[in-house]
């Protein structure tokens, strides 16, 4: 196998596979992210074409978001026994499925089928709990930082691809930007399928950082028991109380980023008057400094305490929402926006994810942190529809903005109601694994 002969040549160099499997991560999940923005560049366009309101459209976005989460721990679920290669290679199947049935649809439920269903499920079983699970199989050493490189990955994703989509929409159609986005999730599907490997186990490694090659956990026992592991992993974690702080966190980080900013920035700017493509092009320039500070945060995160960077980049995101209104729109004033803003997009995942894996541990992780993310699409469900139905009822968005820029402030408080830990006392039944 390719990835065999390779893990061998990079070991006589003294590097690391594991640095391969980021880099085929990076590659998916900045892909994925690149095909969850694709629909807000969308949605004047089907306004204008299919005459469907904001609300109407927003609903199929949001139930899009909402299935990205609730897969999240069930996704660790099916990475722990069918291999997290297989994985994302059905979850790129799924979304570029949605995409292509998507060509030909001329009402509103086939765009909640396709758009909110389908993709939703394609990205649900990638996200950040597939970033959780590399970092944490990998990795003992640098995961923090492995953790921002892979949180940087959604930044990335619009820095490259959005400008692009929104220029194809508006010169040929919408539906030649989704054959482009499907053409590179081809392409991703090709590169995931030579080089990603499950664990270091695979290719006769240890985990980064360690000596010792560590053999996979027991398989599981069958399809109920791989259903049913999310479930009892939820009881248990939902005994910590730290899981209901980052829960809660979370959710206000999904309402202030997916749901808000990713699905509603381009209309919002629309509104002002600025035109797609110059509005994508704010929001790659916040996808620039946001690759910045998610890995510097994972820089940071191992470094420092997680529960005061969780602190300030909640209350600094805040503030930015309460100023957005004050730029007047113009490309200066956003820009301002899009720097300070940008620097905080991502950047609260990495301290995250370490504050789980240090109380729940390195295999349990995946699926806790899943849980947790699930609270952060259902915070960025809830903005993207709440969003969609204040700008048709009242012809603004400026109330959702304003709500998310509070929720924040209150968000760096809470977070700071987390004890400090020395270790974790956390014990749970075995996760079934690959078979």
């Amino acid at each position: 196998m390719a990835s065999t002969a390779l893990a061998a040549a990079l070991a006589r160099r003294n590097i690391h596979y594991g640095w391969v499997v980021v880099a085929v991560t990076f590659l998916t999940l900045l892909v994925t992210a690149a095909a969850m923005g694709t629909p807000g560049v969308m949605i004047v366009p089907l306004e204008h074409e299919f005459g469907w309101e904001d609300s109407q459209i927003s609903s199929a976005l949001a139930l899009r978001i909402l299935l990205f989460g609730l897969f999240g721990p069930f996704a660790a679920a099916f990475m722990n026994r069918f291999g997290v290669r297989r994985v994302i290679v059905c979850a790129l199947s799924l979304i570029a499925f949605g995409m292509l049935a998507s060509l030909g649809m001329t009402r509103l439920w086939q765009l909640v089928l396709l758009w909110g269903v389908v993709v939703g499920v394609g990205t649900g079983l990638t996200a950040m709990v597939l970033a959780a699970t590399v970092a944490t199989r990998w990795f003992n050493h640098r995961r923090g930082l492995v953790m921002g490189l892979l949180a940087a990955s959604s930044a990335t994703g619009q820095l490259i691809f959005l400008p692009f989509i929104a220029e194809l929409t508006t010169r040929y159609g919408w539906r030649m930007a989704l054959i482009f986005m499907c053409g590179v999730l081809g392409l991703v599907a090709i590169v995931v399928t030579i080089f990603m490997q499950d664990r270091p186990c695979d290719v006769e490694l240890p985990l980064y950082g360690e000596t010792k090659v560590t053999p996979p956990p027991a398989s599981g026992t069958g399809l109920l028991s791989l259903l049913m592991s999310p479930i009892k992993m939820l009881k248990e974690a939902a005994r910590v109380p730290i899981f209901w702080v980052l829960f809660a966190t979370f959710f206000v980080c999904g309402c202030s980023t997916n749901g808000l900013i990713q699905t509603h920035f381009i209309t919002l700017c629309h509104d002002y008057g600025l035109a797609a493509v110059t509005a994508a092009s704010v929001l790659a320039m916040m996808g620039a400094f946001d690759f910045i500070g998610t890995i510097g945060s994972g820089w940071l995160s191992d470094r420092f305490d997680n529960r005061w960077l969780l602190f300030w980049y909640y209350g600094l995101r805040g503030v930015s929402l309460l100023y957005l209104p004050f730029t007047d729109f113009t490309f200066y004033g956003l820009s301002l926006f899009a720097v300070f803003y940008g620097l905080d997009w991502i950047a609260t995942v990495p301290p995250t994810v370490k504050l789980t894996a240090d109380r729940f541990g390195p295999e349990r992780a995946g699926m806790v942190f899943g849980w947790i993310f699930c609270g952060h699409q259902i915070g960025a469900a809830s903005a993207a529809f709440s969003a969609g139905f204040v700008r048709t009822e009242y012809s603004t968005y400026l109330p959702a903005f304003f709500t998310a820029g509070a929720l924040c402030l209150f968000a760096a408080l809470l977070v700071l109601t987390v004890k400090k830990s020395s270790g974790s006392g956390f014990r749970a039944a075995p996760v079934p694994a690959r078979g």
